[in-house]
């Protein structure tokens, strides 16, 4: 008996239907509760609290998705969770205060700057040991590190600068002088260009990589607001290197920048002292940090829009998306 196609058609249909959406677990740093919520990416709700050390900051997770590393700064120590289980399930040395960090391409070495001793901290992740010390500037807080992996950045607040470090011989190269407060550092994915953001300075940076030379200054107005309110901070460039986003601080927006002209084309509204930003890994969503609102932002990078904010802990710093 031949089987009617509407039947057949929904038979077909059924396993389709019962396929859940992919979803990448955003995880967020809250600095002042010592946790890190995780948040499902898809439907955009908290699906977990951790609880973790004291002051977490800095937060970034393995290239396999697998473990979660996050800078417990009054603790002196980095963290590790496993993202399976959402448990603690070691530590890395770390040195003192530890505020923002960045892994290497291989996701063998990670980079971590001590903010109270004026050291960046090279730690072997695998053998959970520190491999140098580096002296830098005073109050180093930004890192950066090129897509080829051969260089670091490092930026310290109070002297101003961007120290560009040899990750073969741990030896600073080159210092560019950059303007007051520097905060963060990202490369270009080309690995042409570093982007350094100056929270009291106000302004954007951007550093050609061979010339170690600052090529072009972004500065940010808004109407309404006084331009000590405007206080560049997190700073991420998409993949095809064709646009940047920068995190305003308590000026509560998002600046989308055009990464080629250097104009500021968009600010987006989201929630209050927008800190950190990170993309989901298909480019399709940025995330924000709003530390003063107690919530993040999820902002749909095809329309520069904001799509929904989620309150998570008290004062969340930093966030990292799970890869694929």
């Amino acid at each position: 008996m031949r089987r009617p196609s509407c039947l057949l058609a929904a038979t077909v249909a059924l396993p389709l239907l019962a396929q859940p959406a992919w979803a990448n677990m955003v995880y967020v740093s809250n600095e002042k509760d010592n946790t890190v919520t995780v948040v499902d990416s898809a439907t955009m709700e908290v699906v977990k609290t951790i609880n973790v050390g004291q002051r977490p900051r800095g937060i970034t997770i393995s290239h396999d998705g697998k473990l979660l590393y996050v800078c417990a700064s009054d603790d002196d120590t980095v963290e590790i969770i496993d993202t399976a289980t959402h448990e603690i399930v070691g530590s890395l040395p770390s040195g003192p205060d530890p505020e923002l960090f960045v892994l290497s391409p291989d996701g063998k070495t990670l980079y971590v700057a001590n903010e109270d001793d004026n050291l960046v901290t090279v730690i072997d992740v695998a053998g959970k040991n520190v491999i140098a010390e580096i002296p830098v500037g005073v109050e180093p807080e930004g890192m950066g590190i090129s897509p080829d992996g051969k260089t670091m950045v490092n930026t310290s607040e109070t002297t101003n600068m961007a120290h560009f470090i040899d990750t073969s011989t741990h030896e600073i190269s080159d210092n560019v002088l950059v303007d007051s407060r520097p905060r963060f550092a990202e490369f270009k994915p080309d690995n042409s260009e570093v982007w350094v953001s100056a929270e009291i300075g106000g302004t954007v940076s951007v550093i050609d990589n061979k010339s170690r030379e600052v090529t072009h200054k972004i500065k940010f107005e808004i109407q309404g607001l006084r331009s000590e309110q405007i206080q560049p901070v997190g700073v991420r460039i998409t993949a095809d290197g064709k646009k940047a986003y920068v995190a305003l601080g308590p000026a509560n927006r998002v600046a989308v920048v055009n990464a080629e002209t250097y104009e500021v084309e968009k600010y987006i509204l989201v929630g209050q002292r927008v800190w950190q930003l990170a993309f989901t890994p298909d480019g399709k969503t940025l995330i924000s940090t709003n530390g003063l609102s107690n919530d993040i932002t999820f902002i749909d990078t095809a329309t520069d829009e904001p799509v929904k904010s989620v309150t998570v802990g008290q004062l969340p710093w930093g966030v990292t998306v799970a890869p694929n």
